[in-house]
C-alpha cells in the first residue's frame, strides 16, 4: 500500500500546521485544538518551542507529514510522539522515537514519558526499552529510560 520513502527532518515553524493535524488525527489519545489549547499547546506556543530550540521532528513520506516527535529538552521528556492512523506500524514512531530519545540523552542521564497504561502507546515504550516507573491516580504511566552505556 505505501512503499514511499520515508524521511525523517527536524521540525520547522513551518511545520506546525501539519503537527497539529497529525496531532489531531490519531484515534487513540485525541485531543482537540479546544482541548489542546485549554492546556496551553497552542500553534504559537509549540513555534515558539521550535524556534527556541531543536526539540521536535517531523516524518514525511510522498510529500506528506505523516508523524511527528516532540520533547521538553529542559525536563528530560517526551512530550508527544504520534502517527497517522494509516501510517501506523510501519516503523515511524520507532524512529522518530529514537530522534527524541538521542536528543535527550545529549543532557540528560534518564529521560521520561507519560501515557495512558491502558493503551497501545504504553506497550509500544515497553517494547522500546522504556521502564514503568510510577502510575498516577488516573491511570497514567511515568515511563523512564537510562542512557545506554557505551557498548550496549
Amino acid at each position: 500500500m505505501h512503499d514511499a520513502a520515508i524521511h525523517i527532518r527536524s521540525a520547522t515553524e513551518a511545520d506546525v500546521e501539519a503537527v497539529f493535524h497529525i496531532r489531531t488525527s490519531v484515534k487513540e489519545n485525541h485531543l482537540s485544538l479546544e482541548q489542546m489549547a485549554a492546556m496551553g499547546i497552542t500553534p504559537d506556543a509549540i513555534r515558539e518551542a521550535i524556534a527556541a530550540e531543536s526539540c521536535a521532528w517531523l516524518a514525511k513520506a510522498d510529500g506528506k507529514a505523516v508523524g511527528f516527535a516532540m520533547v521538553d529538552a529542559e525536563e528530560g521528556c517526551v512530550f508527544a510522539a504520534f502517527v497517522l492512523p494509516e501510517w501506523e506500524g510501519r516503523g515511524l514512531g520507532r524512529r522518530l522515537m529514537a530522534e527524541a530519545e538521542a536528543s535527550l540523552f545529549r543532557r540528560h542521564e534518564t529521560i521520561w514519558l507519560e501515557t495512558d497504561g491502558r493503551s497501545r502507546a504504553s506497550g509500544f515504550y515497553a517494547h522500546l526499552g522504556w521502564m514503568p516507573a510510577a502510575t498516577s491516580g488516573n491511570g497514567d504511566v511515568r515511563f523512564e529510560k537510562k542512557r545506554p552505556r557505551p557498548g550496549e
